[in-house]
């Protein structure tokens, strides 16, 4: 059964909020082609500018061309978005009219042109759209390391390719440096730095070169330069600006479709070269668009699910499909990578990049550590080698092997520390180990240099374990010492285990009695003065109400501050006067990362029938067809990570802690192929969840066997899970509420 016709790249597509319907939107997921963790992502684009860091927002109306990196479900204005080509017919302005970051002083309209979503077809690894504007047919699709795009033009027309070097989200290239190689070939490299703006509009710090080399299937029959809206020489083969194009000129006389294929790299022109000639050997579109759709059925069958529901089907592939597009390849074909500017090289794994640590360590690395630990073991390598080369913590946010700090806290110690704990450690451990105690303890010195923490250097966080006025901050760094706890606990580093235990205990000195929620303290340890739960103050994308949940290590510790009654109550507020679909609430809000998996405190606190109830809920109102059909941003797989691990059954409430808490599955049956190279399948080589009834129907729990012995606790560890075997599912259309036992996590 073919699992990639139920991918449809449309899903989640909105990205401005002021174009955001009242409940549903801004999933800032891009529609074009790209294979499971591809370097190429080769899509439209929109408007180049606001909080579009997709590239390419539903609600507009023009394209502006087809560029071939993009980045999926981030915000902060985005990145990326080199080398677009768009094809057009006769005369247009030289600017595309709709980019904020580069000036149009000369043109009237642009080279931009209309499209209805009518003839968009949104297919996993390939897009496809007509320009109404030019009556052009584009159609794009994309292997690893490499993109093809073919377009088919009106007859008798003037046919061109516009070719727009300086392009790229959220700002602009700083220089390019193109060259005709021949009638056929075009390269070049296109330099990205902060002065340009990019991630944050510069604020991100991202410097990346960009190397690419085009061929195409017809020769031009002239080709000319142009910069700042104007053209240059027409016997240029060469030329270097901060802003420069150029047109293809086919003439009238075209009357089959051109076709251009592209190798990128970060590393250098001849890695671009070797990319296109290992991917791409000749033009043939079709076998191409075949090849990537066969990439995409490989990479699902590691998970194959049976239901009934065409929608369910549709949202869990999709769901899958954005799960596997990153951590991307970042290295060429023969394993080179760039960092700081350095070529290196090692084959011992893939070298990978856009690790929005935030967002994923909730449900995206627990899911690929079942799924994909390979995945889980180069990203490890990858974040331990950055830090390596740069002798600091773990990035936070990385992108190009640039640290760019959004957000907080220290997901990547989080990562690493959860990967060691599931015996994935296919890299130097002792290292990762001492850089993730040195990152916590903000040492000056690591491996006799100057070490580089991201933690605060602040006489309260040091000391106190607390970051003043920042409630956000402090609990996230507490998380990550707990993971270091544990990570400490399994080296045998006795004192170091102890140090972690004592510090992640402080979470209880942040409840404010007066309050009674946590809040944030001052420098001097009194509490800044809060109106009710439902102030920001100290939190990060969050409000008191949502961030005061945020102890996943002690859930019944933390309850037991509010007071158990209390806390029950509290909890099934949180949940009844929440709109899951909505973009955002000041109560459980799907949209945003720091709620993720609340809904499995239930099992924890003996109510998981109610862990049933309001996960089902959440999976579906939070998640719907359609480009408003992510309840907020994508946030780089986690959002969909969370959908996908759910529908299996589980999530996993605290990173380190190997238990994945127990919901009912949304499919009757689901198959995971195992790893043996990372899972013990002591069992078997699957792990299989089987319902007796349809979960749709019957969406409570009675009872529960896995290989045959029946299951009293509302969890299994990820050595269970990754053992193999059956898990089977007894089903009620009521709820159980005296199945399990009691557990105290």
């Amino acid at each position: 059964m073919s699992k990639a016709k139920y991918v449809d790249t449309s899903i989640g597509t909105v990205a401005e909020e002021d174009s955001i319907e009242e409940c549903h939107g801004g999933g800032k997921t891009y529609p074009g082609a790209s294979v499971p963790g591809g370097m190429v992502q080769l899509s439209p684009d929109t408007i180049t500018g606001g909080d579009n860091g997709n590239g390419y927002n539903y609600c507009h109306n023009t394209i502006e061309g087809f560029s071939f990196n993009h980045m999926s479900g981030i915000g902060w204005y985005g990145d990326l978005g080199n080398l677009q080509i768009m094809p057009v017919i006769n005369e247009t302005d030289l600017r595309s009219g709709s980019n904020e970051h580069l000036e149009f002083k000369k043109g009237t309209r642009g080279w931009k042109s209309e499209f209805s979503h009518d003839s968009e077809i949104t297919e996993a690894g390939y897009y496809s759209v007509k320009l109404d504007r030019y009556n052009i047919l584009a159609e794009v699709t994309a292997n690893v390391h490499t993109g093809m795009l073919r377009f088919t033009y009106p007859e008798k027309e003037q046919a061109k390719i516009i070719m727009n070097f300086s392009r790229r989200i959220g700002g602009k290239a700083d220089f390019e440096e193109i060259k005709i190689v021949n009638e056929s070939t075009i390269e070049g490299k296109i330099k990205c730095t902060p002065k340009g703006g990019g991630f944050g509009h510069g604020h991100g710090k991202i410097s990346y070169d960009f190397y690419f080399t085009c061929e195409l299937s017809k020769k031009p029959l002239k080709t000319q330069f142009f910069s700042d809206e104007e053209l240059q020489s027409e016997n240029l083969k060469e030329f270097s600006h901060e802003d420069v194009g150029l047109i293809l000129d086919y003439g009238d006389s075209v009357t089959e479709p051109i076709i251009l294929k592209c190798g990128i790299s970060y590393t250098s022109l001849d890695g671009a070269r070797k990319n296109l000639k290992a991917e791409m050997t000749d033009f043939d579109f079709e076998k191409q668009r075949q090849n990537s759709r066969d990439l995409w059925e490989k990479a699902f069958s590691i998970v194959d699910v049976e239901g009934s529901n065409e929608t369910d089907l549709k949202l869990f592939y999709t769901c899958l499909y954005h799960v596997l597009l990153d951590p991307r390849v970042s290295a060429d074909i023969d394993g080179s990578f760039s960092l700081n500017g350095e070529n290196l090289k090692d084959n011992n794994y893939t070298h990978r990049t856009v690790f929005s640590g935030w967002d994923v360590y909730r449900s995206e690395f627990p899911l690929l550590a079942i799924i994909r630990p390979d995945i889980v073991n180069d990203e490890v390598n990858s974040l331990l080698k950055i830090a390596e080369v740069n002798n600091s913590s773990f990035p936070r946010w990385e992108l190009l092997g640039i640290n760019a700090g959004c957000m907080v806290g220290d997901p990547g110690a989080i990562v690493v520390a959860d990967a060691y704990l599931k015996n994935i450690r296919n890299y130097d451990t002792d290292k990762a180990y001492k850089i993730g105690v040195a990152s916590t303890k903000c040492e000056k010195e690591l491996f006799n240099k100057q070490f580089h923490s991201i933690r605060p250097d602040c006489e309260q966080y040091l000391n106190e374990a607390y970051v003043p006025e920042k409630l956000s901050d402090t609990l996230e760094y507490l998380l990550a010492d707990y993971t270091m706890y544990l990570f400490s606990k399994e080296k045998g580093d006795k004192e170091n285990e102890e140090y972690f235990l004592n510090r992640v205990k402080t979470y209880k000195d942040n409840f404010n009695k007066n309050l009674g929620f946590l809040s944030p303290r001052k420098a001097d340890g009194e509490f800044v003065f809060e109106e009710n739960e439902y102030d920001d103050d100290g939190c990060v994308e969050s409000n008191i109400f949502q961030q005061s949940w945020f102890v996943p290590y002690d859930v019944t510790g933390l309850c037991e501050l509010f007071g158990k009654e209390r806390a029950l109550v509290l909890l099934e507020r949180f949940f009844e006067k929440a709109d899951f679909g909505r973009l955002w609430n000041d109560d459980y809000n799907h949209s945003n990362e720091p709620c993720h998996n609340i809904t499995h405190y239930f099992d924890i606190l003996g109510l998981a029938h109610r862990t049933q109830y309001w996960t089902r809920r959440v999976q579906k109102e939070a998640y719907r067809t359609g480009a408003y059909g992510f309840c907020g941003n994508e946030d780089v797989g986690q959002l969909s990570a969370w959908y996908v691990l759910s529908a299996l059954g589980f999530a996993q409430v605290c990173p380190g802690v190997q238990d994945y808490f127990i919901n009912t599955p949304l499919f009757k049956k689901a198959t995971v192929k195992l790893n043996k190279e990372y899972h013990s399948c002591v069992n078997a080589e699957t792990f299989t969840v089987e319902c007796d009834k349809d979960p749709l129907e019957y969406p409570y729990i009675s009872k529960i066997k896995f290989n045959g012995k029946l299951i009293k606790k509302p969890y299994l560890s990820y050595f269970e899970i990754t053992s193999g075997g059956i898990l089977k599912f007894e089903l009620s259309k009521e709820p159980v509420t005296d199945y399990f036992e009691k557990t105290e996590k």
